[in-house]
């Protein structure tokens, strides 16, 4: 207990040095690739690794990252593309699976084909986390990265579903094409349908407490971080598909979100510990990667000088050729995909932009293999009937590799691919951001009307320097009156201090439920809904505070 405790707190340490080594640098790194890094350190240095179990590893890390994916991602993005990104996230799993399972079967015939499908659908899924980190200084277009991000949202799932599969297969020794189309479609059905229904139960439970006792942000917080393990451990019980039903949590819980239940400061905390949960799992992920590199390694080498099949060094070798091959086998997908959309557009009399080829590049590049992938992986059972699970440390090792070669790819040939590329216009969005401002002002000066008893004269015109200078000091001369002022002079001052609140919040409350309805009405992106909500929660809450002193 002791020892998992050391290492616990060793993980996290290392990921806080990560954010500082990674500011530190002259040279833009990929953070991942520090915290793997640190993390061979921390096993090096002190011999300590953190050991999990399989299934304890993919229970802590999965659910509440794909929750997470599945709030924040933007659902005008992921409907208005949805046919390239199903294309992307199905066609391109399948197509990735079939392809690199036959190759790594092919290169190392000791490695059965079953746990060849297995690598390659734990290789399959994306991590725009990574990526963003790399494309932060050279940014993709949005749209694009909107596929990404919705590519990303559901091969996760389908990619770690197939995977389940595949390790069915070595622990059985058969596969029913027949009876995995079933089980697939019952893990689909029944994950989306147990996800969904797990947020719902929980609002309405919540709700009705809310209105008998009110509402306390810790618990509500609280109560939004187990979310995503109710969803989870609520269809693996019931045989569906718990990734699946992590998912369909958080794009549930999006769209709850929507309606403005939540107090501010419940939302202004939910947001920033979330944040932290993010940071924190995918980066004690990667560390825990590189503090079991080195073990893994040495175990894979000595497998492979069992087998007596290739030299230890041709593990170099097979995390290139196969790093390399799916990335072929994304732009060859890519190419076809957004061909085929291209031609549905021109039929349907769609304006069908031209594709360069350096944009098909970057996304093949912007393909980089991360988190979800190592928490994959790294869910091989140890046993098959008392006997070692064959090729487990051969196949987290090239999951591995492949990780770490595919983010450095990345990082090294996306900025190029990037620069100099003319991105399209967001005149579009930043026309409908000022059209939901607008919309909120007006809201927010009928709301003063409604709640003011007198009238007050609104000066209009530019504010200069010294004139928000006289305001802010007059705020604070105002602030030294009321503290010296005692009696009757004091109560009216209060009481008038009292009334401009009321109006102010009464203001910020009109502009945010503005924001929610023409969220719901589609009229805004739900990204840009979450960001202007945010700055009226931050405002309400430091008038809230204020109030509180």
């Amino acid at each position: 207990m002791e020892h998992l405790v050391t290492g616990s707190l060793l993980l996290m340490l290392a990921v806080v040095v990560s954010g500082w080594v990674g500011r530190a640098l002259p040279v833009p790194v990929p953070l991942p690739l520090i915290q793997i890094l640190l993390g061979v350190l921390v096993s090096v240095f002190t011999h300590e690794g953190l050991g999990l179990e399989p299934h304890v590893f993919f229970l802590f890390f999965l659910p509440p990252l794909l929750f997470l994916d599945g709030w924040r991602i933007p659902k005008d993005g992921l409907f208005k593309d949805s046919g390239t990104i199903v294309e992307l996230a199905l066609g391109l799993v399948v197509f990735s699976v079939i392809g690199i399972g036959y190759l790594v079967h092919w290169m190392i015939p000791a490695m059965p084909l079953a746990v060849a499908f297995a690598l390659a659908a734990a290789l399959s899924p994306t991590d725009p986390v990574a990526v963003a980190a790399i494309t932060k200084r050279t940014p993709l277009p949005r749209r694009l990265v909107h596929i990404l991000e919705g590519e990303s949202l559901l091969n996760d799932a389908t990619g770690l579903v197939c995977m389940r599969f595949a390790v069915a297969a070595v622990i059985t020794g058969s596969f029913s094409a027949a009876a995995a189309a079933m089980n697939f479609l019952w893990l689909a059905l029944g994950g989306i349908t147990i996800g969904v229904g797990t947020i719902l139960l929980i609002q309405v439970c919540q709700d009705l407490i809310a209105r008998r006792l009110g509402e306390e942000p810790g618990s509500k917080v609280l109560i939004g971080l187990l979310m995503p393990f109710a969803a989870y451990l609520a269809a693996e019980h019931l045989h569906a598909s718990g990734i699946l039903a992590a998912v369909a949590a958080g794009i549930t819980m999006s769209y709850l979100e929507q309606s403005g239940r939540a107090l501010p400061e419940t939302r202004v905390r939910r947001a920033a510990v979330w944040d932290m949960v993010q940071f924190g799992l995918n980066g004690a992920m990667f560390v825990l990667l590189g503090e079991q590199l080195p073990m893994v390694g040495a175990s894979a080498a000595g497998a492979m000088r069992e087998a007596g099949t290739a030299e230890p060094a041709m593990l170099i070798a097979y995390i290139l050729v196969v790093t390399l091959a799916m990335i072929a086998l994304r732009f060859t997908w890519v190419w076809v995909s957004f061909r085929f959309t291209l031609f549905r557009r021109r039929r349907a009399g769609e304006p069908a932009p031209a594709l360069g080829s350096r944009l098909l590049l970057a996304t093949s590049f912007a393909g980089a293999r991360g988190s979800i992938t190592l928490a994959g992986i790294m869910t091989l059972p140890f046993l098959v009937d008392g006997a070692p699970f064959p090729g487990r440390d051969l196949a987290i090792f090239i999951a591995a590799g492949v990780v770490i070669l595919s983010i450095t790819l990345a990082g090294v040939f996306l900025p190029l691919l990037l620069k100099g590329l003319a991105l399209p216009p967001e005149e579009g969005r930043q026309r409908v951001e000022r059209r939901a401002r607008h919309a909120a002002a007006l809201a927010a000066m009928d709301a003063v009307e409604r709640v003011q008893h007198d009238e007050h004269e609104i000066t209009q015109g530019s504010v200069t320097w010294l004139e928000a200078a006289a305001r802010v000091s007059a705020d604070y001369r105002r602030r030294i009156e009321g503290i010296q002022k005692t009696g009757q002079e004091a109560e009216e001052l209060r009481r008038a201090h009292a009334i401009e609140r009321e109006l102010r919040l009464a203001a910020l409350r009109a502009e945010r439920e503005t924001y929610f309805r023409l969220g719901r009405e589609g009229k805004v992106p739900d990204d840009l809904v979450r960001r202007l909500v945010a700055e009226i929660d931050h405002a309400e809450t430091r008038l809230a505070a204020a109030i509180g002193h």
